[in-house]
């Protein structure tokens, strides 16, 4: 009986195997089509504001899923034994869709081989995954030019009912969630056999208590190779914990600028070779003497106290600089990513007066900056 129940079953397998496969073909053909469609200007004589908005509504489609189809149309030429793959059920059409992504992402970098080698080694979400190092490897500024523009897209909807009840409602990016979520989470488990809330309970009662001022200082885990930490050229991006993409190295630098950093050192094959002790870059009496010195962020024109400010060094430890006080300063959050991932210069003017930069528009090749 248990046999015929696994021949059953192995036959259901087979023929859904198949069934999908046969999907994956046929989404390969909507994608030509969609590409020709994007071609042409029958959107706008429609009144639509573009193709996919008119592929979404008459195809009943979501906006993804439009876009995909018109992304794989248009690359087809240039991953051709991507779609060969495809079609002998080497790959899926989820793995055309990343690679279709990568390929607009980076535009003349996008090499098939090395990706269609790891397309056909993992699931759908590993590849989307490893296409985000792939990117970040390829074309670090573009990546980083994305990671800042979630960051500046971040909100959060705070509105009150007439009981009094408060409604939120938000969304972050993966360092703003990533941030959010180790906080939450150990404040968030389950008291014990008898605690019988829901996690949407227990994850509301967390977020009182961290308002509250409960818990620990959050710190976040992240897993960097030496490549990434310099900021070299084709190095992979970072993983962070509780972040499902991968963040940039501009980001890994403001984070080493005062955390606590747990050695993780990777070779060029992604092997740990050594993992050390935790410690903090800027040693807990520098980080007193440095509050007492500097008071609040030392950004002009702002004061958000030192409670709410990191320690940011003018030349980062990576490149040299000391944890002495003379390289040190007091940035908030906000001020500190603007340093790092925003692209301004903080220096220090006569009289210890301190000057902002902001980025500067380039036209033509990027000139080398400062080492």
């Amino acid at each position: 009986m248990l046999a015929t129940q696994d021949l059953q079953a192995e036959a259901i397998a087979e023929e859904l195997k198949e069934l999908l496969h046969q999907r994956d073909l046929l989404d390969l053909r909507a994608s030509r089509l969609a590409a020709r469609y994007a071609a042409t200007r029958h959107y706008d004589e429609a009144g639509y504001a573009s193709a996919i908005d008119s592929i979404r509504f008459s195809c009943h489609l979501t906006s993804t899923a439009a876009g995909d189809l018109i992304a794989v149309g248009k690359n087809l030429e240039r991953m051709p034994e991507s779609v060969q793959a495809m079609s002998q059920s080497e790959i899926g059409f989820a793995h055309l869709k990343a690679m279709a992504r990568t390929a607009n992402a980076v535009g003349t970098k996008f090499e098939e081989a090395p990706l269609l080698e790891k397309a056909r080694e993992s699931s759908p979400g590993k590849f989307y995954y490893i296409c985000k190092h792939y990117r970040h490897a390829a074309d670090r500024k573009g990546f980083e030019a994305e990671q800042a523009e979630s960051v500046e897209n971040r909100r959060l909807w705070i509105s009150k009912c007439e009981d009094g009840t408060v409604l939120l409602s938000g969304n972050f990016d993966a360092e703003g969630g990533a941030a959010i979520l180790t906080r939450l989470n150990p404040l968030a488990r389950k008291s014990g056999t008898h605690d019988a809330r829901s996690l949407e309970k227990r994850n509301a009662d967390a977020l009182v208590e961290m308002a509250s001022g409960g818990g620990s200082q959050a710190q976040i885990q992240v897993t960097s190779s030496l490549e990434t930490l310099l900021g070299l050229a084709g190095a992979p991006a970072a993983d962070m914990e509780h972040s499902s993409l991968p963040i940039s190295a501009k980001t890994v630098e403001r984070l080493a600028c005062d955390s606590s950093i747990a050695r993780i050192l990777l070779n060029s094959e992604s092997t740990v070779i050594d993992v050390g002790r935790s410690k903090r870059v800027v040693s807990e009496p520098a980080r007193r003497a440095l509050a007492a010195r500097d008071g609040h962020c030392r950004w002009p024109g702002c004061e958000r106290p030192a409670s709410w400010s990191a320690a940011h060094h003018m030349v980062h430890w990576i490149h040299g600089g000391t944890t002495d006080l003379d390289n040190l300063i007091l940035l908030c959050h906000r001020h500190h990513w603007m340093v790092h991932e925003g692209s301004w210069q903080i220096v220090r003017g006569d009289g210890g007066r301190m000057l902002t930069v902001p980025p500067t528009l380039t036209f033509g090749p990027p000139a080398r900056g400062p080492d």
